[in-house]
């Protein structure tokens, strides 16, 4: 395995000069031949590639990575590359930057909101043309500011511009769960009939209420993708959801009257009958006992 600890690091392994020890814009065409290769990265890693070299892996998992898509990593991650195709010359441009980059700038405070960073399966960003556009002209801006050398505005400037293209990501993520349809078609409905199916046998009782990261893994997605695209599908969080659907599977319940409050909260998943109770008012304006009793 190979291991980027710092962007010099990066660069060498990419044929490329350290013009800045904290950030580079790679242009894969000046790097080597090469095949497939297993990869730690402690970096910030945004890939822009335009050949296909083998199925990016994530554990167990495959990336949905193909030519022409935006692949990112984050500090921390383990990439594998498997049905290594022969020797090929990398293309394509990146974008890589250490941590240490962000201390005491606003994305500092705000890297963590961007979840595509954490998206692991069938969740690249496919640009349209227009979009490569964009994101290969915040690409250059940043190079230009990379060369004109290191002065006491690099760091703001280089910031605030790589802050940009993430924005920008952002966008195009929100439109890709609108449009991507033969991908995105059916979650919401499998979400739906997974709950149903969690609540109507005993996984409730034995394992206590569902969580958006057993969900998503059996839908196949990573927690922060299926959370925001059903945030983007529904307007609400997956928790949200979730906490909907017990809320109405409760309403049904309580009006059964041969088991308690307490019995009805423990067949629901809730270790407290308390926490039942608080949740169901909020979500009602009514304890439990009370909704019981309306006429």
């Amino acid at each position: 395995m190979i291991n980027f600890d710092t962007v010099s690091d990066y660069n060498d392994f990419n044929n490329h000069e350290t013009l800045h020890p904290l950030v580079n814009v790679i242009d894969f065409s000046k790097a080597k031949v090469r095949t497939g290769e297993k990869m730690y990265f402690g970096l910030y890693c945004v890939f822009l590639k335009d050949v296909k070299c083998g199925d990016l892996k994530y554990g167990r998992n495959y990336y949905d990575y193909q030519k022409g898509t935006l692949v990112f990593v984050s500090p921390g991650q383990i990439v594998d590359v498997a049905n290594k195709t022969e020797p090929y010359q990398p293309m394509g441009y990146g974008l890589v930057f250490h941590p240490d980059l962000l201390h005491g700038t606003t994305l500092g405070k705000t890297i963590k909101s961007y979840n595509f960073f954490s998206y692991q399966t069938n969740e690249a960003l496919h640009l349209s043309d227009k979009e490569r556009l964009m994101i290969l002209d915040l690409f250059s801006k940043i190079k230009s500011e990379l060369e004109l050398g290191i002065d006491k505005h690099s760091k703001k400037l280089i910031a605030t511009n790589i802050e940009l293209f993430l924005s920008y990501c952002e966008r195009f993520y929100d439109r890709q769960f609108i449009t991507r349809e033969d991908v995105n078609n059916g979650i919401l409905e499998k979400f739906e009939t997974l709950l149903d199916e969690y609540f109507q046998g005993d996984h409730a009782q034995v394992s206590g209420l569902p969580l958006v990261a057993y969900c998503a893994e059996k839908c196949n997605l990573s927690a922060n993708y299926f959370g925001d695209l059903i945030k983007k599908l529904t307007g609400k969080s997956a928790q949200e959801y979730i906490q909907n659907k017990v809320i109405a599977i409760a309403k049904e319940k309580v009006f059964d009257t041969n088991k308690s409050i307490s019995e009805v909260a423990y067949e629901l998943g809730f270790k407290y009958p308390q926490h039942f109770s608080r949740m169901f008012k909020n979500a009602t304006g009514y304890t439990p006992n009370e909704y019981r009793n309306l006429d």
